[in-house]
């Protein structure tokens, strides 16, 4: 397809339209998350999604790793937050408090990744898992760390992929437990398209139906899973208004949606859920996998990040 013309899908480009800018009340720069519900929630989404999709076993899978991960948090090791002296210097550069890039790969967190792979009934996963849990098992702790950092690093050898997995649903866990302890309010943009709380990548963006919030852009961080505001109708990646358009599948879910940019040909998936709030940012975005398939096939480069689309 040309980059100078108007893009096409079997189900048509929509051009983007201006909000009415009434329907946002005053939404919050940021949004902490809530790891007592986070992966619970998450992990009913998978459940629901999964009966007659083409991914059915890999969703039911990923369904019992979020509860995997609830099971963890609940019983998760003390953590330390950063000090006073760390917040007030990050937040005086405007950086991100939990930056992933000087995270402590620490012993919380492997003691979290063995309590996830302890919970996980071998004889339901897939081969592969059942395999890496073994590996992991047998790993000693700075092995695991390399595969934290990996994850980090976006780094992820072609044959080690359900390694990673684990290892991504474990920093889900451990960050976002130590975002949900961040004074929410004392946050700040670094980019559109990197966390206030960690510098993560956006998994997806969600229009919201919040109350005080309605219709508001948010991204949502694929570790530690902080909500963002963004700006509705903008490039995530280069930050323009023109050439937005937004695509979805003939006869498929118009609620879930590709932003993409005609400027720097990337897009980002844009979830509906002021119309649909049962929508998770991270279980819809597996279960979407069609509408990157097609987007992918028409050219356009995914710039966001599913730790449990890795290898996809």
């Amino acid at each position: 397809m040309p980059r100078g013309g108007s893009p096409q899908l079997p189900a048509g480009a929509v051009p983007a339209e201006p909000m009415s800018i009434g329907e946002v009340a005053n939404p919050p720069f940021a949004v902490a998350p809530d790891p007592g519900t986070l992966f619970k929630r998450r992990a009913d989404r998978f459940a629901t999604l999964a009966p007659g999709h083409a991914l059915e076993p890999y969703l039911r899978f990923l369904s019992k790793l979020s509860e995997a991960q609830h099971a963890a948090q609940v019983d998760g090791p003390k953590l330390d937050q950063p000090s006073s002296d760390a917040l007030e210097l990050a937040h005086k550069h405007a950086m991100p408090p939990l930056s992933l890039a000087g995270l402590d790969l620490d012993s919380a967190l492997d003691a979290t990744l063995l309590d996830i792979i302890k919970r996980i009934d071998a004889s339901e996963a897939p081969a592969a898992t059942r395999a890496a849990i073994t590996a992991i098992g047998d790993m000693d702790a700075p092995s695991r760390e390399k595969l934290f950092q990996a994850v980090i690093d976006d780094e992820i050898p072609e044959d080690k992929i359900a390694e990673h997995v684990l290892a991504a649903a474990a920093l889900q866990v451990h960050v976002s437990r130590l975002a949900s302890g961040l004074d929410a309010s004392r946050l700040q943009r670094v980019a559109d398209s990197a966390c206030p709380s960690c510098g993560g990548a956006p998994v997806s963006s969600m229009v919201v139906g919040w109350e005080g919030a309605h219709g508001a852009r948010f991204c949502t961080c694929s570790i530690c899973a902080t909500h963002w505001h963004v700006p509705r109708i903008h490039c995530l990646v280069c930050g323009t208004e023109k050439g937005v358009a937004y695509h979805s599948i003939e006869n498929g879910n118009d609620t879930i949606m590709g932003e993409t940019c005609e400027a720097c040909s990337s897009y980002v998936k844009m979830f509906h859920q002021h119309k649909d709030p049962a929508l998770d940012p991270v279980a819809d975005d597996v279960a979407s996998l069609d509408l990157d398939m097609t987007l992918a096939k028409e050219n356009w480069q995914r710039a966001s990040v599913n730790p449990f689309l890795m290898g996809y």
